[in-house]
């Protein structure tokens, strides 16, 4: 085909071919599709990952080990499918490994998360000889993006509203791959915000790093969701994940509210559920803190979802604390647990401790803890069978629509009539399963 043609050999009026692939985080995912945006902007005709193409970019991520070897297997994927075309690495991994990134065959541009959105002003016309190096200071001041242009949305967007972290966890690499925290103008994510709900979004996930930390043009977290509350097209917001001693207690009055667009819904990562490791890993809660705080959530929300994610594996972690982060778990008002298994990151205190958990007994923690979570997602799934909820209805899949509830229940919609995509929806709770719950469709938005 002719993207996998030299240059010579191409067609010059044919449009070039670009493909992007995004590891990682929403705040990540958020990035490639602005990638994707300023691409269409620049002319270039998006294709699938894996298609042939005149342009590569990989946007990586590097929070694991696992991480980076997901981001060096993208890169390898694209070079060996398309040898003749460009290779743009952007993003964590190039930001925190420039030079190991270089070393991966097929590499033509590492680019760091300060230049990521700005690449095509790096490339050339031909391919450099060797990798070209951008990996830029990366500015505490607050910033703008513009407009994402071109972006494709669908019913859910991810909004970025804010960058890097302060907190400097002993085992997190993202301060120095991402900076220190910073806020998007609030001018420029509103204009943002607009846009895209002009573009048919009917929900906007606030994402970045810290997100309790925003602080733009005298808007504080607050103000800033009840400045996007107040959209009159918007009509689900939801907070994506939030650091737990950043979340004020002002948010319950409007999650608990079914007018206001915030939804009932908190992913607050704990990272432990025993104060000796939390201690270890400087977090700054004890455990009877966060008992109490989301004792008053649940309290004051109706329906409320939480999940939380937990670190397992971590430098000095015993049984006993192990078996505390469990029953923490169990005993606490989660949905589910994302689990990661500890990964030493270069250049974090906790990669220098001594008292390092044997890798395979870090992974049969891992799996332990992932089992409870699937079986108390199992038991919130089971909690609605019968209930009536509101959800919007994502595109169709095989005579189905998937779609979530305000409260982040996934359901399975099976339902032939066509176009009813993006449309807000009543529906029954059926029948319970480890990953949705299916669900008879009642009424929904403009039905004659």
């Amino acid at each position: 085909m002719q993207a996998n043609l030299p240059k010579s050999e191409r067609k010059d009026k044919e449009p070039k071919r670009a493909s992007v692939r995004t590891m990682g985080c929403r705040l990540n995912q958020s990035e490639g599709i602005a990638i994707e945006g300023k691409l269409r902007e620049a002319g270039y005709e998006l294709v699938p990952f894996g298609e042939p193409a005149d342009l590569g970019v990989i946007n990586t991520c590097t929070v694991t080990n696992e991480a980076d070897a997901k981001s060096r297997n993208a890169i390898r994927r694209f070079s060996r499918k398309n040898p003749y075309a460009t290779t743009v690495v952007v993003g964590c991994y190039s930001q925190i490994s420039a030079n190991e990134v270089a070393m991966v065959d097929g590499v033509d541009y590492v680019i760091g998360n300060h230049d990521k959105l700005n690449f095509l002003n790096y490339l050339s016309e031909e391919k450099p000889e060797t990798p070209v190096v951008v990996r830029e200071r990366i500015d505490r001041e607050d910033f703008s993006i513009g407009l994402v242009g071109e972006a494709k949305f669908e019913q859910r967007a991810n909004l970025k509203i804010q960058d890097g972290c302060d907190f400097m966890c002993s085992f997190c690499i993202i301060p120095f791959a991402r900076g220190r925290a910073r806020s998007r103008d609030w001018s420029d994510l509103l204009a943002d915000a607009k846009q895209m709900l002009v573009e048919g979004v009917r929900e906007l996930v606030l994402t970045g790093v810290n997100l309790g930390t925003y602080q733009s043009e005298g808007r504080g977290f607050m103000g800033m969701i009840e400045g996007l509350s107040q959209l009159p097209q918007l009509n689900r917001l939801r907070i994506s994940s939030i650091e737990p001693t950043t979340i004020p207690e002002q948010l319950f009055p409007l999650m608990a509210d079914p007018k206001h667009p915030l939804m009932p819904y908190l992913h607050v990562p704990m990272q432990a559920g025993s104060d000796l490791t939390l201690a270890r890993m400087k977090r700054r809660y004890s455990l009877a803190e966060m008992e109490a705080f989301f004792a008053r959530a649940v309290r004051e929300v109706p329906n409320l979802c939480v999940g939380t994610a937990m670190m397992v594996g971590f430098p000095g972690e015993t049984d006993a604390d192990f078996e505390q982060t469990c029953k923490t778990f169990i005993d606490g008002p989660f949905t589910y647990c994302h689990v990661f298994t500890y990964s030493e990151r270069e250049g974090t205190p906790a990669a220098k401790a001594s008292e390092q958990v044997p890798m395979e007994k870090r992974r049969r923690r891992s799996a332990h803890l992932r089992r409870l979570s699937a079986s108390k997602k199992m038991d919130f799934h089971l909690d609605y069978q019968g209930k009536e909820m509101q959800v919007l209805l994502e595109n169709p899949k095989n005579d189905s629509y998937f779609a979530y509830t305000d409260n982040y229940l996934k359901v399975r919609v099976q339902e032939k009539t066509k176009g009813l995509a993006n449309r807000m929806a009543r529906v029954r709770i059926g029948e319970a399963y480890p990953e949705y719950c299916s669900a008879e469709l009642l009424d929904w938005e403009g039905k004659d």
